[in-house]
């Protein structure tokens, strides 16, 4: 089944549809209706019925009739009856089914004002209905431009081309009534094509584009939903639901649809429950409901004069209570008739299949190790700048034991200064020298003369 959605190609394949056309959700398959009867023949030897169902862009379907006895089948890309000219549509629906179809929307299925189809489209059709489809994108967004200029408080939601591309039908939304005589000659100057206004609610707006609702699943309006009935707020009292818009409303900013599909069943429940302003008059004092629980045939009541205090009451013992109030009998207090709810154990469910924790799979926190590094590294700094004086005293050390044997001790003392040195430095690290802290001294050069050598 083809994409109206998305432009199509040569043969008709679609262009931006990832699913070559067969996708079952959102535009490509808006609204579609199961064709349960297609199997069965016509008895007697009775013709189908002939008319279709075809459908346009965002789900917009028409009936159209066959009277050229077309052999059409679901998927058939046709030229239909359009006010000027010629539209391009996919067939969605044909045989019996249409004839109960056209009932429900209310089409006289034999009235002669059904519109006809021409033909199956030619190649030549398909790539003129692309071309258009290609132009709607920008078209929409410089007709907002241009409605912004005119300050006219609208909102242009959505742009469709007839199949032949003589027509642009504008879809917009707006509150009140809008002045749009100018904006028209301007999109008719701007587009060179003949422009048609059309307003829709914001819930056909919604439907019209689709969207995730948050369920998490596509609109309702947008796939199965045709008829849009009113919401109103009771709907959600009813269900006990907090009055928040903010969740209680959809994307159209309106009251969700879904509200409706079950106060049918809480209208039938709440049946058995007393009227919610009822008051229970006792010898304590009067008491007004103050919540209920429709699952379990709960009431909570209060008095008038302490609403601090809820006393539980079944279904039954309020109806008995007001039975006696209607015979102008007073009970004790509530405290003869409520329960006391007991809060359920929670359920602990055994490990049976041998599943563990979903987080089972994450990596544990490694814990942070002392930085041996950053110590060696500070160490080092320390006594980097020691090693270059030490080798210096020694070597001047050797230098002159090596020229001068007979100074043993002068070398001797120089050595054991050297260690204690060393010594010191490895007890107190952080410790500065001395050399570093105060200017070094020169040292006296040890003179020998040549009268002690020979004493």
């Amino acid at each position: 089944m083809a994409c109206t959605s998305c432009s199509t190609s040569d043969g008709g394949a679609p262009k931006g549809c990832k699913n070559n056309g067969t996708c079952g959700t959102d535009s490509c398959n808006k609204l579609t209706v199961f064709d349960w009867l297609s199997n069965m023949s016509p008895a007697n030897g009775e013709a189908l019925f002939d008319c279709v169902e075809v459908r346009f862009k965002n789900g917009r379907k028409e009936f159209f009739r066959n009277s050229e006895k077309l052999t059409l089948s679901i998927g058939d890309i046709v030229a239909t009856v359009a006010s000027p000219g010629h539209d391009i549509g996919i067939v969605t629906l044909t045989g019996e089914l249409v004839k109960i179809q056209m009932k429900k929307k209310g089409v006289n299925p034999d009235s002669n004002e059904v519109p006809k189809i021409y033909r199956k489209a030619s190649q030549k059709d398909i790539d003129i209905w692309s071309v258009a489809r290609d132009r709607e994108e920008p078209m929409k967004v410089r007709a907002r431009e241009l409605a912004i200029q005119h300050k006219l408080e609208m909102k242009i939601s959505d742009i469709e081309f007839q199949g032949d591309g003589s027509k642009a039908t504008f879809y917009y939304t707006a509150n009140d009534r809008v002045d749009f005589r100018m904006l028209i000659k301007d999109f008719a100057k701007e587009f060179s094509t003949r422009v048609e206004m059309k307003q829709v609610g914001f819930r056909q707006e919604a439907a019209r584009l689709g969207g995730i609702g948050s369920c998490g699943r596509e609109l309702c309006c947008s796939t199965w939903l045709t008829d849009f009935r009113s919401v109103n707020t009771s709907a959600a009292r009813y269900q006990q639901l907090s009055l928040n818009p903010q969740k209680l409303a959809g994307q159209c900013g309106k009251l969700k649809c879904c509200l409706n599909y079950e106060l049918d069943t809480y209208m039938d429940a709440l049946k058995d429950f007393p009227d919610y302003d009822t008051k229970l008059i006792t010898e304590k004092g009067d008491a007004v409901c103050q919540k209920q629980d429709i699952f379990k045939g709960l009431m909570w009541f209060a008095y008038t004069n302490n609403f601090a205090n809820w006393h539980v009451l079944k279904i039954d013992q309020v109806k008995e209570i007001i039975a006696e109030n209607k015979q102008k009998n007073k009970v004790s207090s509530l405290e003869d008739f409520a329960i006391e709810v007991t809060s359920e154990p929670e359920k602990d469910f055994n490990n049976a299949m041998g599943q563990e924790s979903l987080t089972r799979f994450d990596q544990p926190k490694k814990k942070k190790k002392p930085n041996r590094k950053r110590k060696q590294n500070a160490e080092a700094t320390v006594l980097a700048p020691q090693k270059p004086q030490q080798e210096k005293n020694t070597n001047n050390a050797k230098a002159a034991g090596n020229n001068n044997p007979n100074n043993g001790g002068n070398v001797n003392k120089l050595n054991k200064q050297n260690h204690k040195k060393k010594h010191n430095s490895k007890n107190n690290p952080n410790k500065p020298h001395s050399n570093e802290s105060k200017p070094a001294e020169p040292r006296k050069p040890i003179i020998i003369t040549k009268n002690e050598n020979k004493k």
